[in-house]
């Protein structure tokens, strides 16, 4: 499958959920916000909201500092 990922193109094979395409990314531990095709996912879909090809994601990760 084929997904935009921060304005990048990217091949996905095997990641159909975006809590997958989050792990394979490395994020599970980090503080995310995921945008799919315009649209903020909560956290708390991330596991039931699936992939297609041709999907636009945006991933933002927050960073503390001071």
């Amino acid at each position: 499958m084929n997904i935009t990922l921060n304005g990048k193109p990217m091949q996905l094979d095997q990641v159909n959920t975006i809590a997958e395409l989050v792990a394979h990314l490395g994020y599970q531990d980090k503080r995310i916000a995921v945008e799919r095709n315009g649209n903020i996912v909560p956290k708390s879909q991330h596991g039931q909201t699936g992939l297609a090809d041709g999907d636009q994601l945006e991933i933002v990760v927050a960073v503390g500092g001071g």
